[in-house]
């Protein structure tokens, strides 16, 4: 064990070192990079406003700042880019949490793609989205395609975690390697590993496919075995019909095992130790579809559920949706749906409608909710809200939103919050030879 420790310190530094050698060898590319084809800077800022109170009276005006900035530079090899993204959260009313004010750096990467074989190459904070890998880390990622329809894919790096609580772990890799024939299918293994003083945090293997023999079927799915605590935490898969350009069927399954599925979570809210997840908790769901268009502008489906829980019980969940547009650039909806449980709070009625008006460059939404309970909930039977919004598109580049949302609930007898939200969009190039 001392020596596995030991080995397993200077990884660490050595993951890190290698990290920063890579992004210096690709700021070298670029600025050794072949006379550019085109320079280009792009971004979006949104910036949101909300407004509410809480069981305490507070007034809450949390004010939201999210950037994301993009600048690349394409020339005869491939691409270059800097990625960065992050937000900013400061209150102008009462505290909305334990800070006044909080931030983080979503991602920030240095990214090459080749223009042979799908090369790409990534260092620094980034998302990382391969078969049973969906991690945020600091590190490293390489992507290619290799030969005969194979692909591969591998990252290495540090766990980013937004919960200091929670142990992230100090090293993660892993990778996925597939097969494809882009019209027919694509069949992928995939394999990550966290551990933090040689001792594994995590360790899961899983395979995802997507199937597509005939244009009218289509099949994907994938499942995830936890070597860790040796038990399958997840298979989901879902098939797609569609006989007709009017008529569409699907169905799916799902089954997850909560020991093996949270097994270890960097969110509180996941964890198994806070008591409201049970580790010994088991979740099958089967459902399906019909969807039905009788005209272009009319839509209709049915919908079914069945829940499967060993502890929390069984219910069944089921309903109807239509929707339909009109030349006048009106979309409206309803559905009506029923949950049908073994316990109180899951034997319920559910109803909605909404509706969408554009003028022009202008918006207006309105869309209520109602959950009609078969018995009480906190002394209450029935809970709804009310929302509208309006936008408006100042230009292609600049929009306004403003939505106000009325609740009664089980929590609160009245319930109001606000939001106003502004998203821009800039960017700009410049030709080169």
């Amino acid at each position: 064990m001392k020596i596995q420790k030991k080995i397993t310190g200077a990884v660490r530094p050595c993951v890190l070192k290698l990290a920063g050698t890579a992004l210096i060898t690709c700021s070298l590319l670029a600025f050794d990079h072949p006379a550019a084809y085109a320079t280009s800077i792009s971004g979006d800022s949104l910036t949101i406003l909300r407004l509410r109170e809480n069981k305490r009276d507070d007034q809450l005006f949390p004010l939201y700042e999210y950037l994301n900035l993009s600048a690349s530079d394409t020339g005869s090899q491939g691409t270059i880019s800097v990625q960065l993204g992050g937000w900013g959260r400061i209150d102008l009313g009462d505290r909305s949490s334990q800070r006044r004010s909080d931030g983080d750096i979503q991602y920030g990467f240095l990214s090459y793609r080749a223009n042979k074989n799908n090369l790409q190459f990534n260092a620094g904070r980034q998302w990382v989205v391969e078969g049973v890998a969906t991690e945020r880390l600091d590190g490293l990622y390489l992507r290619t395609d290799l030969v005969a329809g194979f692909t591969a894919a591998t990252f290495v790096g540090t766990p980013v975690t937004t919960n200091p609580n929670f142990e992230g772990g100090e090293l993660i890799y892993g990778g996925r390697i597939a097969h494809t024939m882009p019209k027919y299918y694509s069949i992928g293994l995939s394999a990550l590993r966290n551990e933090t003083d040689a001792e594994g945090l995590r360790e899961e293997e899983g395979v995802d496919l997507w199937l597509h023999p005939i244009p009218q079927l289509d099949i994907s799915g994938r499942s995830s075995y936890n070597s860790l605590s040796k038990g399958w935490a997840e298979h989901a898969y879902t098939l797609s019909v569609t006989p007709m350009d009017a008529l569409r069927l699907s169905a799916s399954m799902q089954r997850i095992d909560y020991k093996d599925y949270f097994y270890h979570v960097t969110t509180s809210a996941l964890s198994l130790t806070n008591g409201i997840l049970d580790p010994n908790e088991e979740l099958w769901n089967v459902g399906g579809s019909i969807g039905f268009l009788p005209t272009k502008n009319v839509n209709v489906a049915l919908e079914y559920n069945r829940y499967e829980y060993e502890i929390a019980g069984d219910a069944d969940y089921y309903g109807v949706t239509a929707s339909f547009t009109t030349p006048t650039a009106l979309t409206a909806g309803a559905s009506f749906h029923r949950m049908d449980g073994d316990t109180g709070p899951l034997r319920y009625n559910q109803y909605r409608a909404w509706a969408t008006q554009k003028f022009g460059p202008a918006d207006l939404t309105l869309d209520f909710f109602d959950v009609d309970f078969d018995s009480s909930i906190t002394g209450r039977t029935n809970t709804y809200s009310l929302a509208a919004a309006a936008g408006y598109n100042f230009n292609r580049s600049l929009r306004v939103t403003a939505d106000i949302d009325y609740q009664r609930s089980t929590d609160f007898d009245n319930e109001l919050r606000g939001l106003v939200k502004l998203s821009y969009a800039f960017g700009f190039g410049k030709e080169g030879k």
